[in-house]
């Protein structure tokens, strides 16, 4: 990856960052970063690996996983707050991105009452406290 990536690329990155829950056409970044839409998403592409609207669904799905984590928002809701406009389509990119639907990640994400247990030669092998004081 390149180090030192042009400006109007880097700024491009930010706006994306900052305005991930509005719509944003690749015209609006384009305009606001002064390149055109077609050199802007390859720039983008060679310096970060990605699109800009892959970069951007990454974005609203992280966004979405620390909500269901943290929130008692609703699915609907989330999927409001993060950007999208369709249940349907957040829902689907959501499970592609996750492998599993919001709902599911939510209940799988849910801190339990009692801590996991951890074998001890994980423990070990990781460099963890042996557990012997617990």
């Amino acid at each position: 990856m390149n180090m030192n990536p042009h400006p109007q690329i880097r700024l491009a990155r930010l706006l994306l960052a900052r305005s991930y829950a509005t719509p944003l056409t690749i015209e609006d970044i384009g305009r606001e970063v002064a390149l055109s839409p077609y050199y802007l998403i390859r720039a983008f592409r060679r310096v970060y690996r990605k699109t800009p609207h892959q970069y951007l669904i990454g974005l609203r799905i992280a966004r979405a996983k620390e909500l269901l984590r943290n929130s008692d928002l609703s699915v609907t809701e989330i999927c409001s707050a993060v950007g999208f406009e369709s249940l349907g389509s957040f829902s689907a990119l959501f499970r592609k991105v996750a492998g599993i639907s919001p709902k599911m990640y939510r209940i799988n994400s849910r801190p339990t009452e009692t801590p996991s247990y951890i074998p001890l030669c994980a423990r070990l092998l990781h460099g963890l406290e042996d557990g012997t004081d617990l």
